[in-house]
């Protein structure tokens, strides 16, 4: 470790403040979208929303267009965990730089690797200072003068560049499980699609439309709240401290935050966002805890066609004054509920989709683990990357 120095994060780079857009050009289609700090993973990566994404129509200031392979960090808390987590930008000219994202620069002569510092931020080291040195009480928020003032240790260039190959090539293993997972829940969600809301399901032509409150519906199909066939499941408190370690997926309201070595229920299940990333919805395999940001359903109705169903849902209320989601709001809203065959038909047919895409989680599972026990220990020299060679 002789070639290793110590610094501070302000040593390497500069961190930019994104711009305040306008909330009167938000829209749910259009050329860009605004980045959030639910484009995050909390461990660290970029999060797509697919069809929740924050579209923008207003004049835009070519500054604030990010690049493909742009650094950007979380300044804002939105959900637990998510302070500090580093994402790069998958693509040129579709992303905007959005307020509470920093646009981490590296600085003239230090000769950083941008893709070594995006590991670093995503260290627990490195989070840890950044919470520590936080504001805020109920949303914490950072600055980057608080980002400049962490502490690290880092190599020679060389090295840094070795490091950020060797967790990269653990990242693009977990991308294609990950890009190969969202291809098959797209075929399960296009069959939904094509029998649930466009009613071309099999035997449609014995099957009249009839008037409802949703408009011509298929006879038969029973317009139910939907408190009347579910249940939204409080999830429990857990600790930060708590979620490193065990088999079982801790999810929150921004997917898994951790591993936990007790379940809260048992898996399959669907879960559903409370806090932060309101309304977010979330499958799990296997058994699997629930914190307190978030609720798990239990249902007499499958729950792969519930997964799909409650994707469709929504669940903000603009009348909060602080963004939740309540099971009062949530209970009475409508579902279309269709009958009992077709329901378990659909079922049995997406489960053909969605059995390849577990075990495919599974192996994308298996790498994030091994990556993560590596990335602490490469970025502190405690392994040196001639021993992976």
């Amino acid at each position: 470790m002789a070639d290793w120095r110590d610094c501070t994060l302000g040593d390497l780079i500069h961190v930019k403040h994104g711009f305040a857009f306008l909330g009167e050009y938000f829209s749910d289609r259009g050329t860009h979208v605004v980045l959030t700090p639910g484009n995050f993973f909390e461990g660290g990566g970029f999060r797509a929303k697919a069809d929740k994404e924050k579209w923008y129509t207003g004049p835009i200031q070519a500054e604030y267009v990010l690049r493909k392979g742009s650094l950007i960090v979380a300044m804002t808390e939105q959900a637990e965990g998510l302070l500090g987590s580093s994402a790069l930008i998958p693509a040129d000219d579709h992303y905007l730089h959005n307020q509470r994202l920093g646009l981490v620069e590296v600085l003239g002569g230090t000769q950083a690797d941008l893709g070594f510092v995006y590991h670093l931020f995503n260290s627990p080291p490195v989070r840890q200072q950044i919470r520590g040195s936080a504001t805020g009480t109920k949303v914490r928020h950072t600055s980057p003068s608080r980002i400049g003032a962490v502490r690290i240790r880092v190599p020679a260039p060389a090295v840094q560049r070795r490091i950020a190959q060797i967790l990269s090539a653990y990242d693009e293993l977990i991308e294609n499980c990950e890009q190969r997972v969202f291809v098959l829940e797209q075929m399960a969600s296009m069959l939904y699609r094509e029998w649930f809301v466009l009613f071309r399901y099999p035997g449609r032509e014995k099957v009249p439309l009839v008037d409802s409150p949703l408009g011509r519906v298929p006879r038969r199909w029973s317009l139910r709240k939907l408190g009347e066939v579910l249940e939204l499941r409080y999830g429990k408190a857990l600790k930060a401290d708590a979620r490193r370690g065990g088999e079982v997926p801790v999810f929150g309201s921004s997917g898994v935050v951790g591993q936990h070595d007790e379940s809260l229920t048992t898996g399959p299940g669907i879960i559903v966002g409370r806090k932060g990333n309101v309304g977010s919805i979330f499958w799990s395999d296997t058994d699997f805890f629930v914190i307190d940001t978030a609720y798990f359903v239990s249902s007499r109705l499958p729950l792969r066609f519930l997964y799909f169903d409650l994707q469709r849902k929504n669940f903000i209320n603009g009348d909060a004054a602080v963004p939740g989601l309540s099971r009062a709001q949530a209970y009475g809203l409508e579902t279309l509920v269709p009958p009992d065959d077709l329901v378990q038909r659909f079922a049995d047919l997406a489960e053909g989709f969605l059995r390849p895409s577990s075990m495919l989680r599974r192996q994308a599972d298996i790498l994030r683990r091994t990556r993560d026990l590596l990335l602490p220990r490469l970025l502190s020299g405690q392994l040196a990357v001639d021993e992976l060679l």
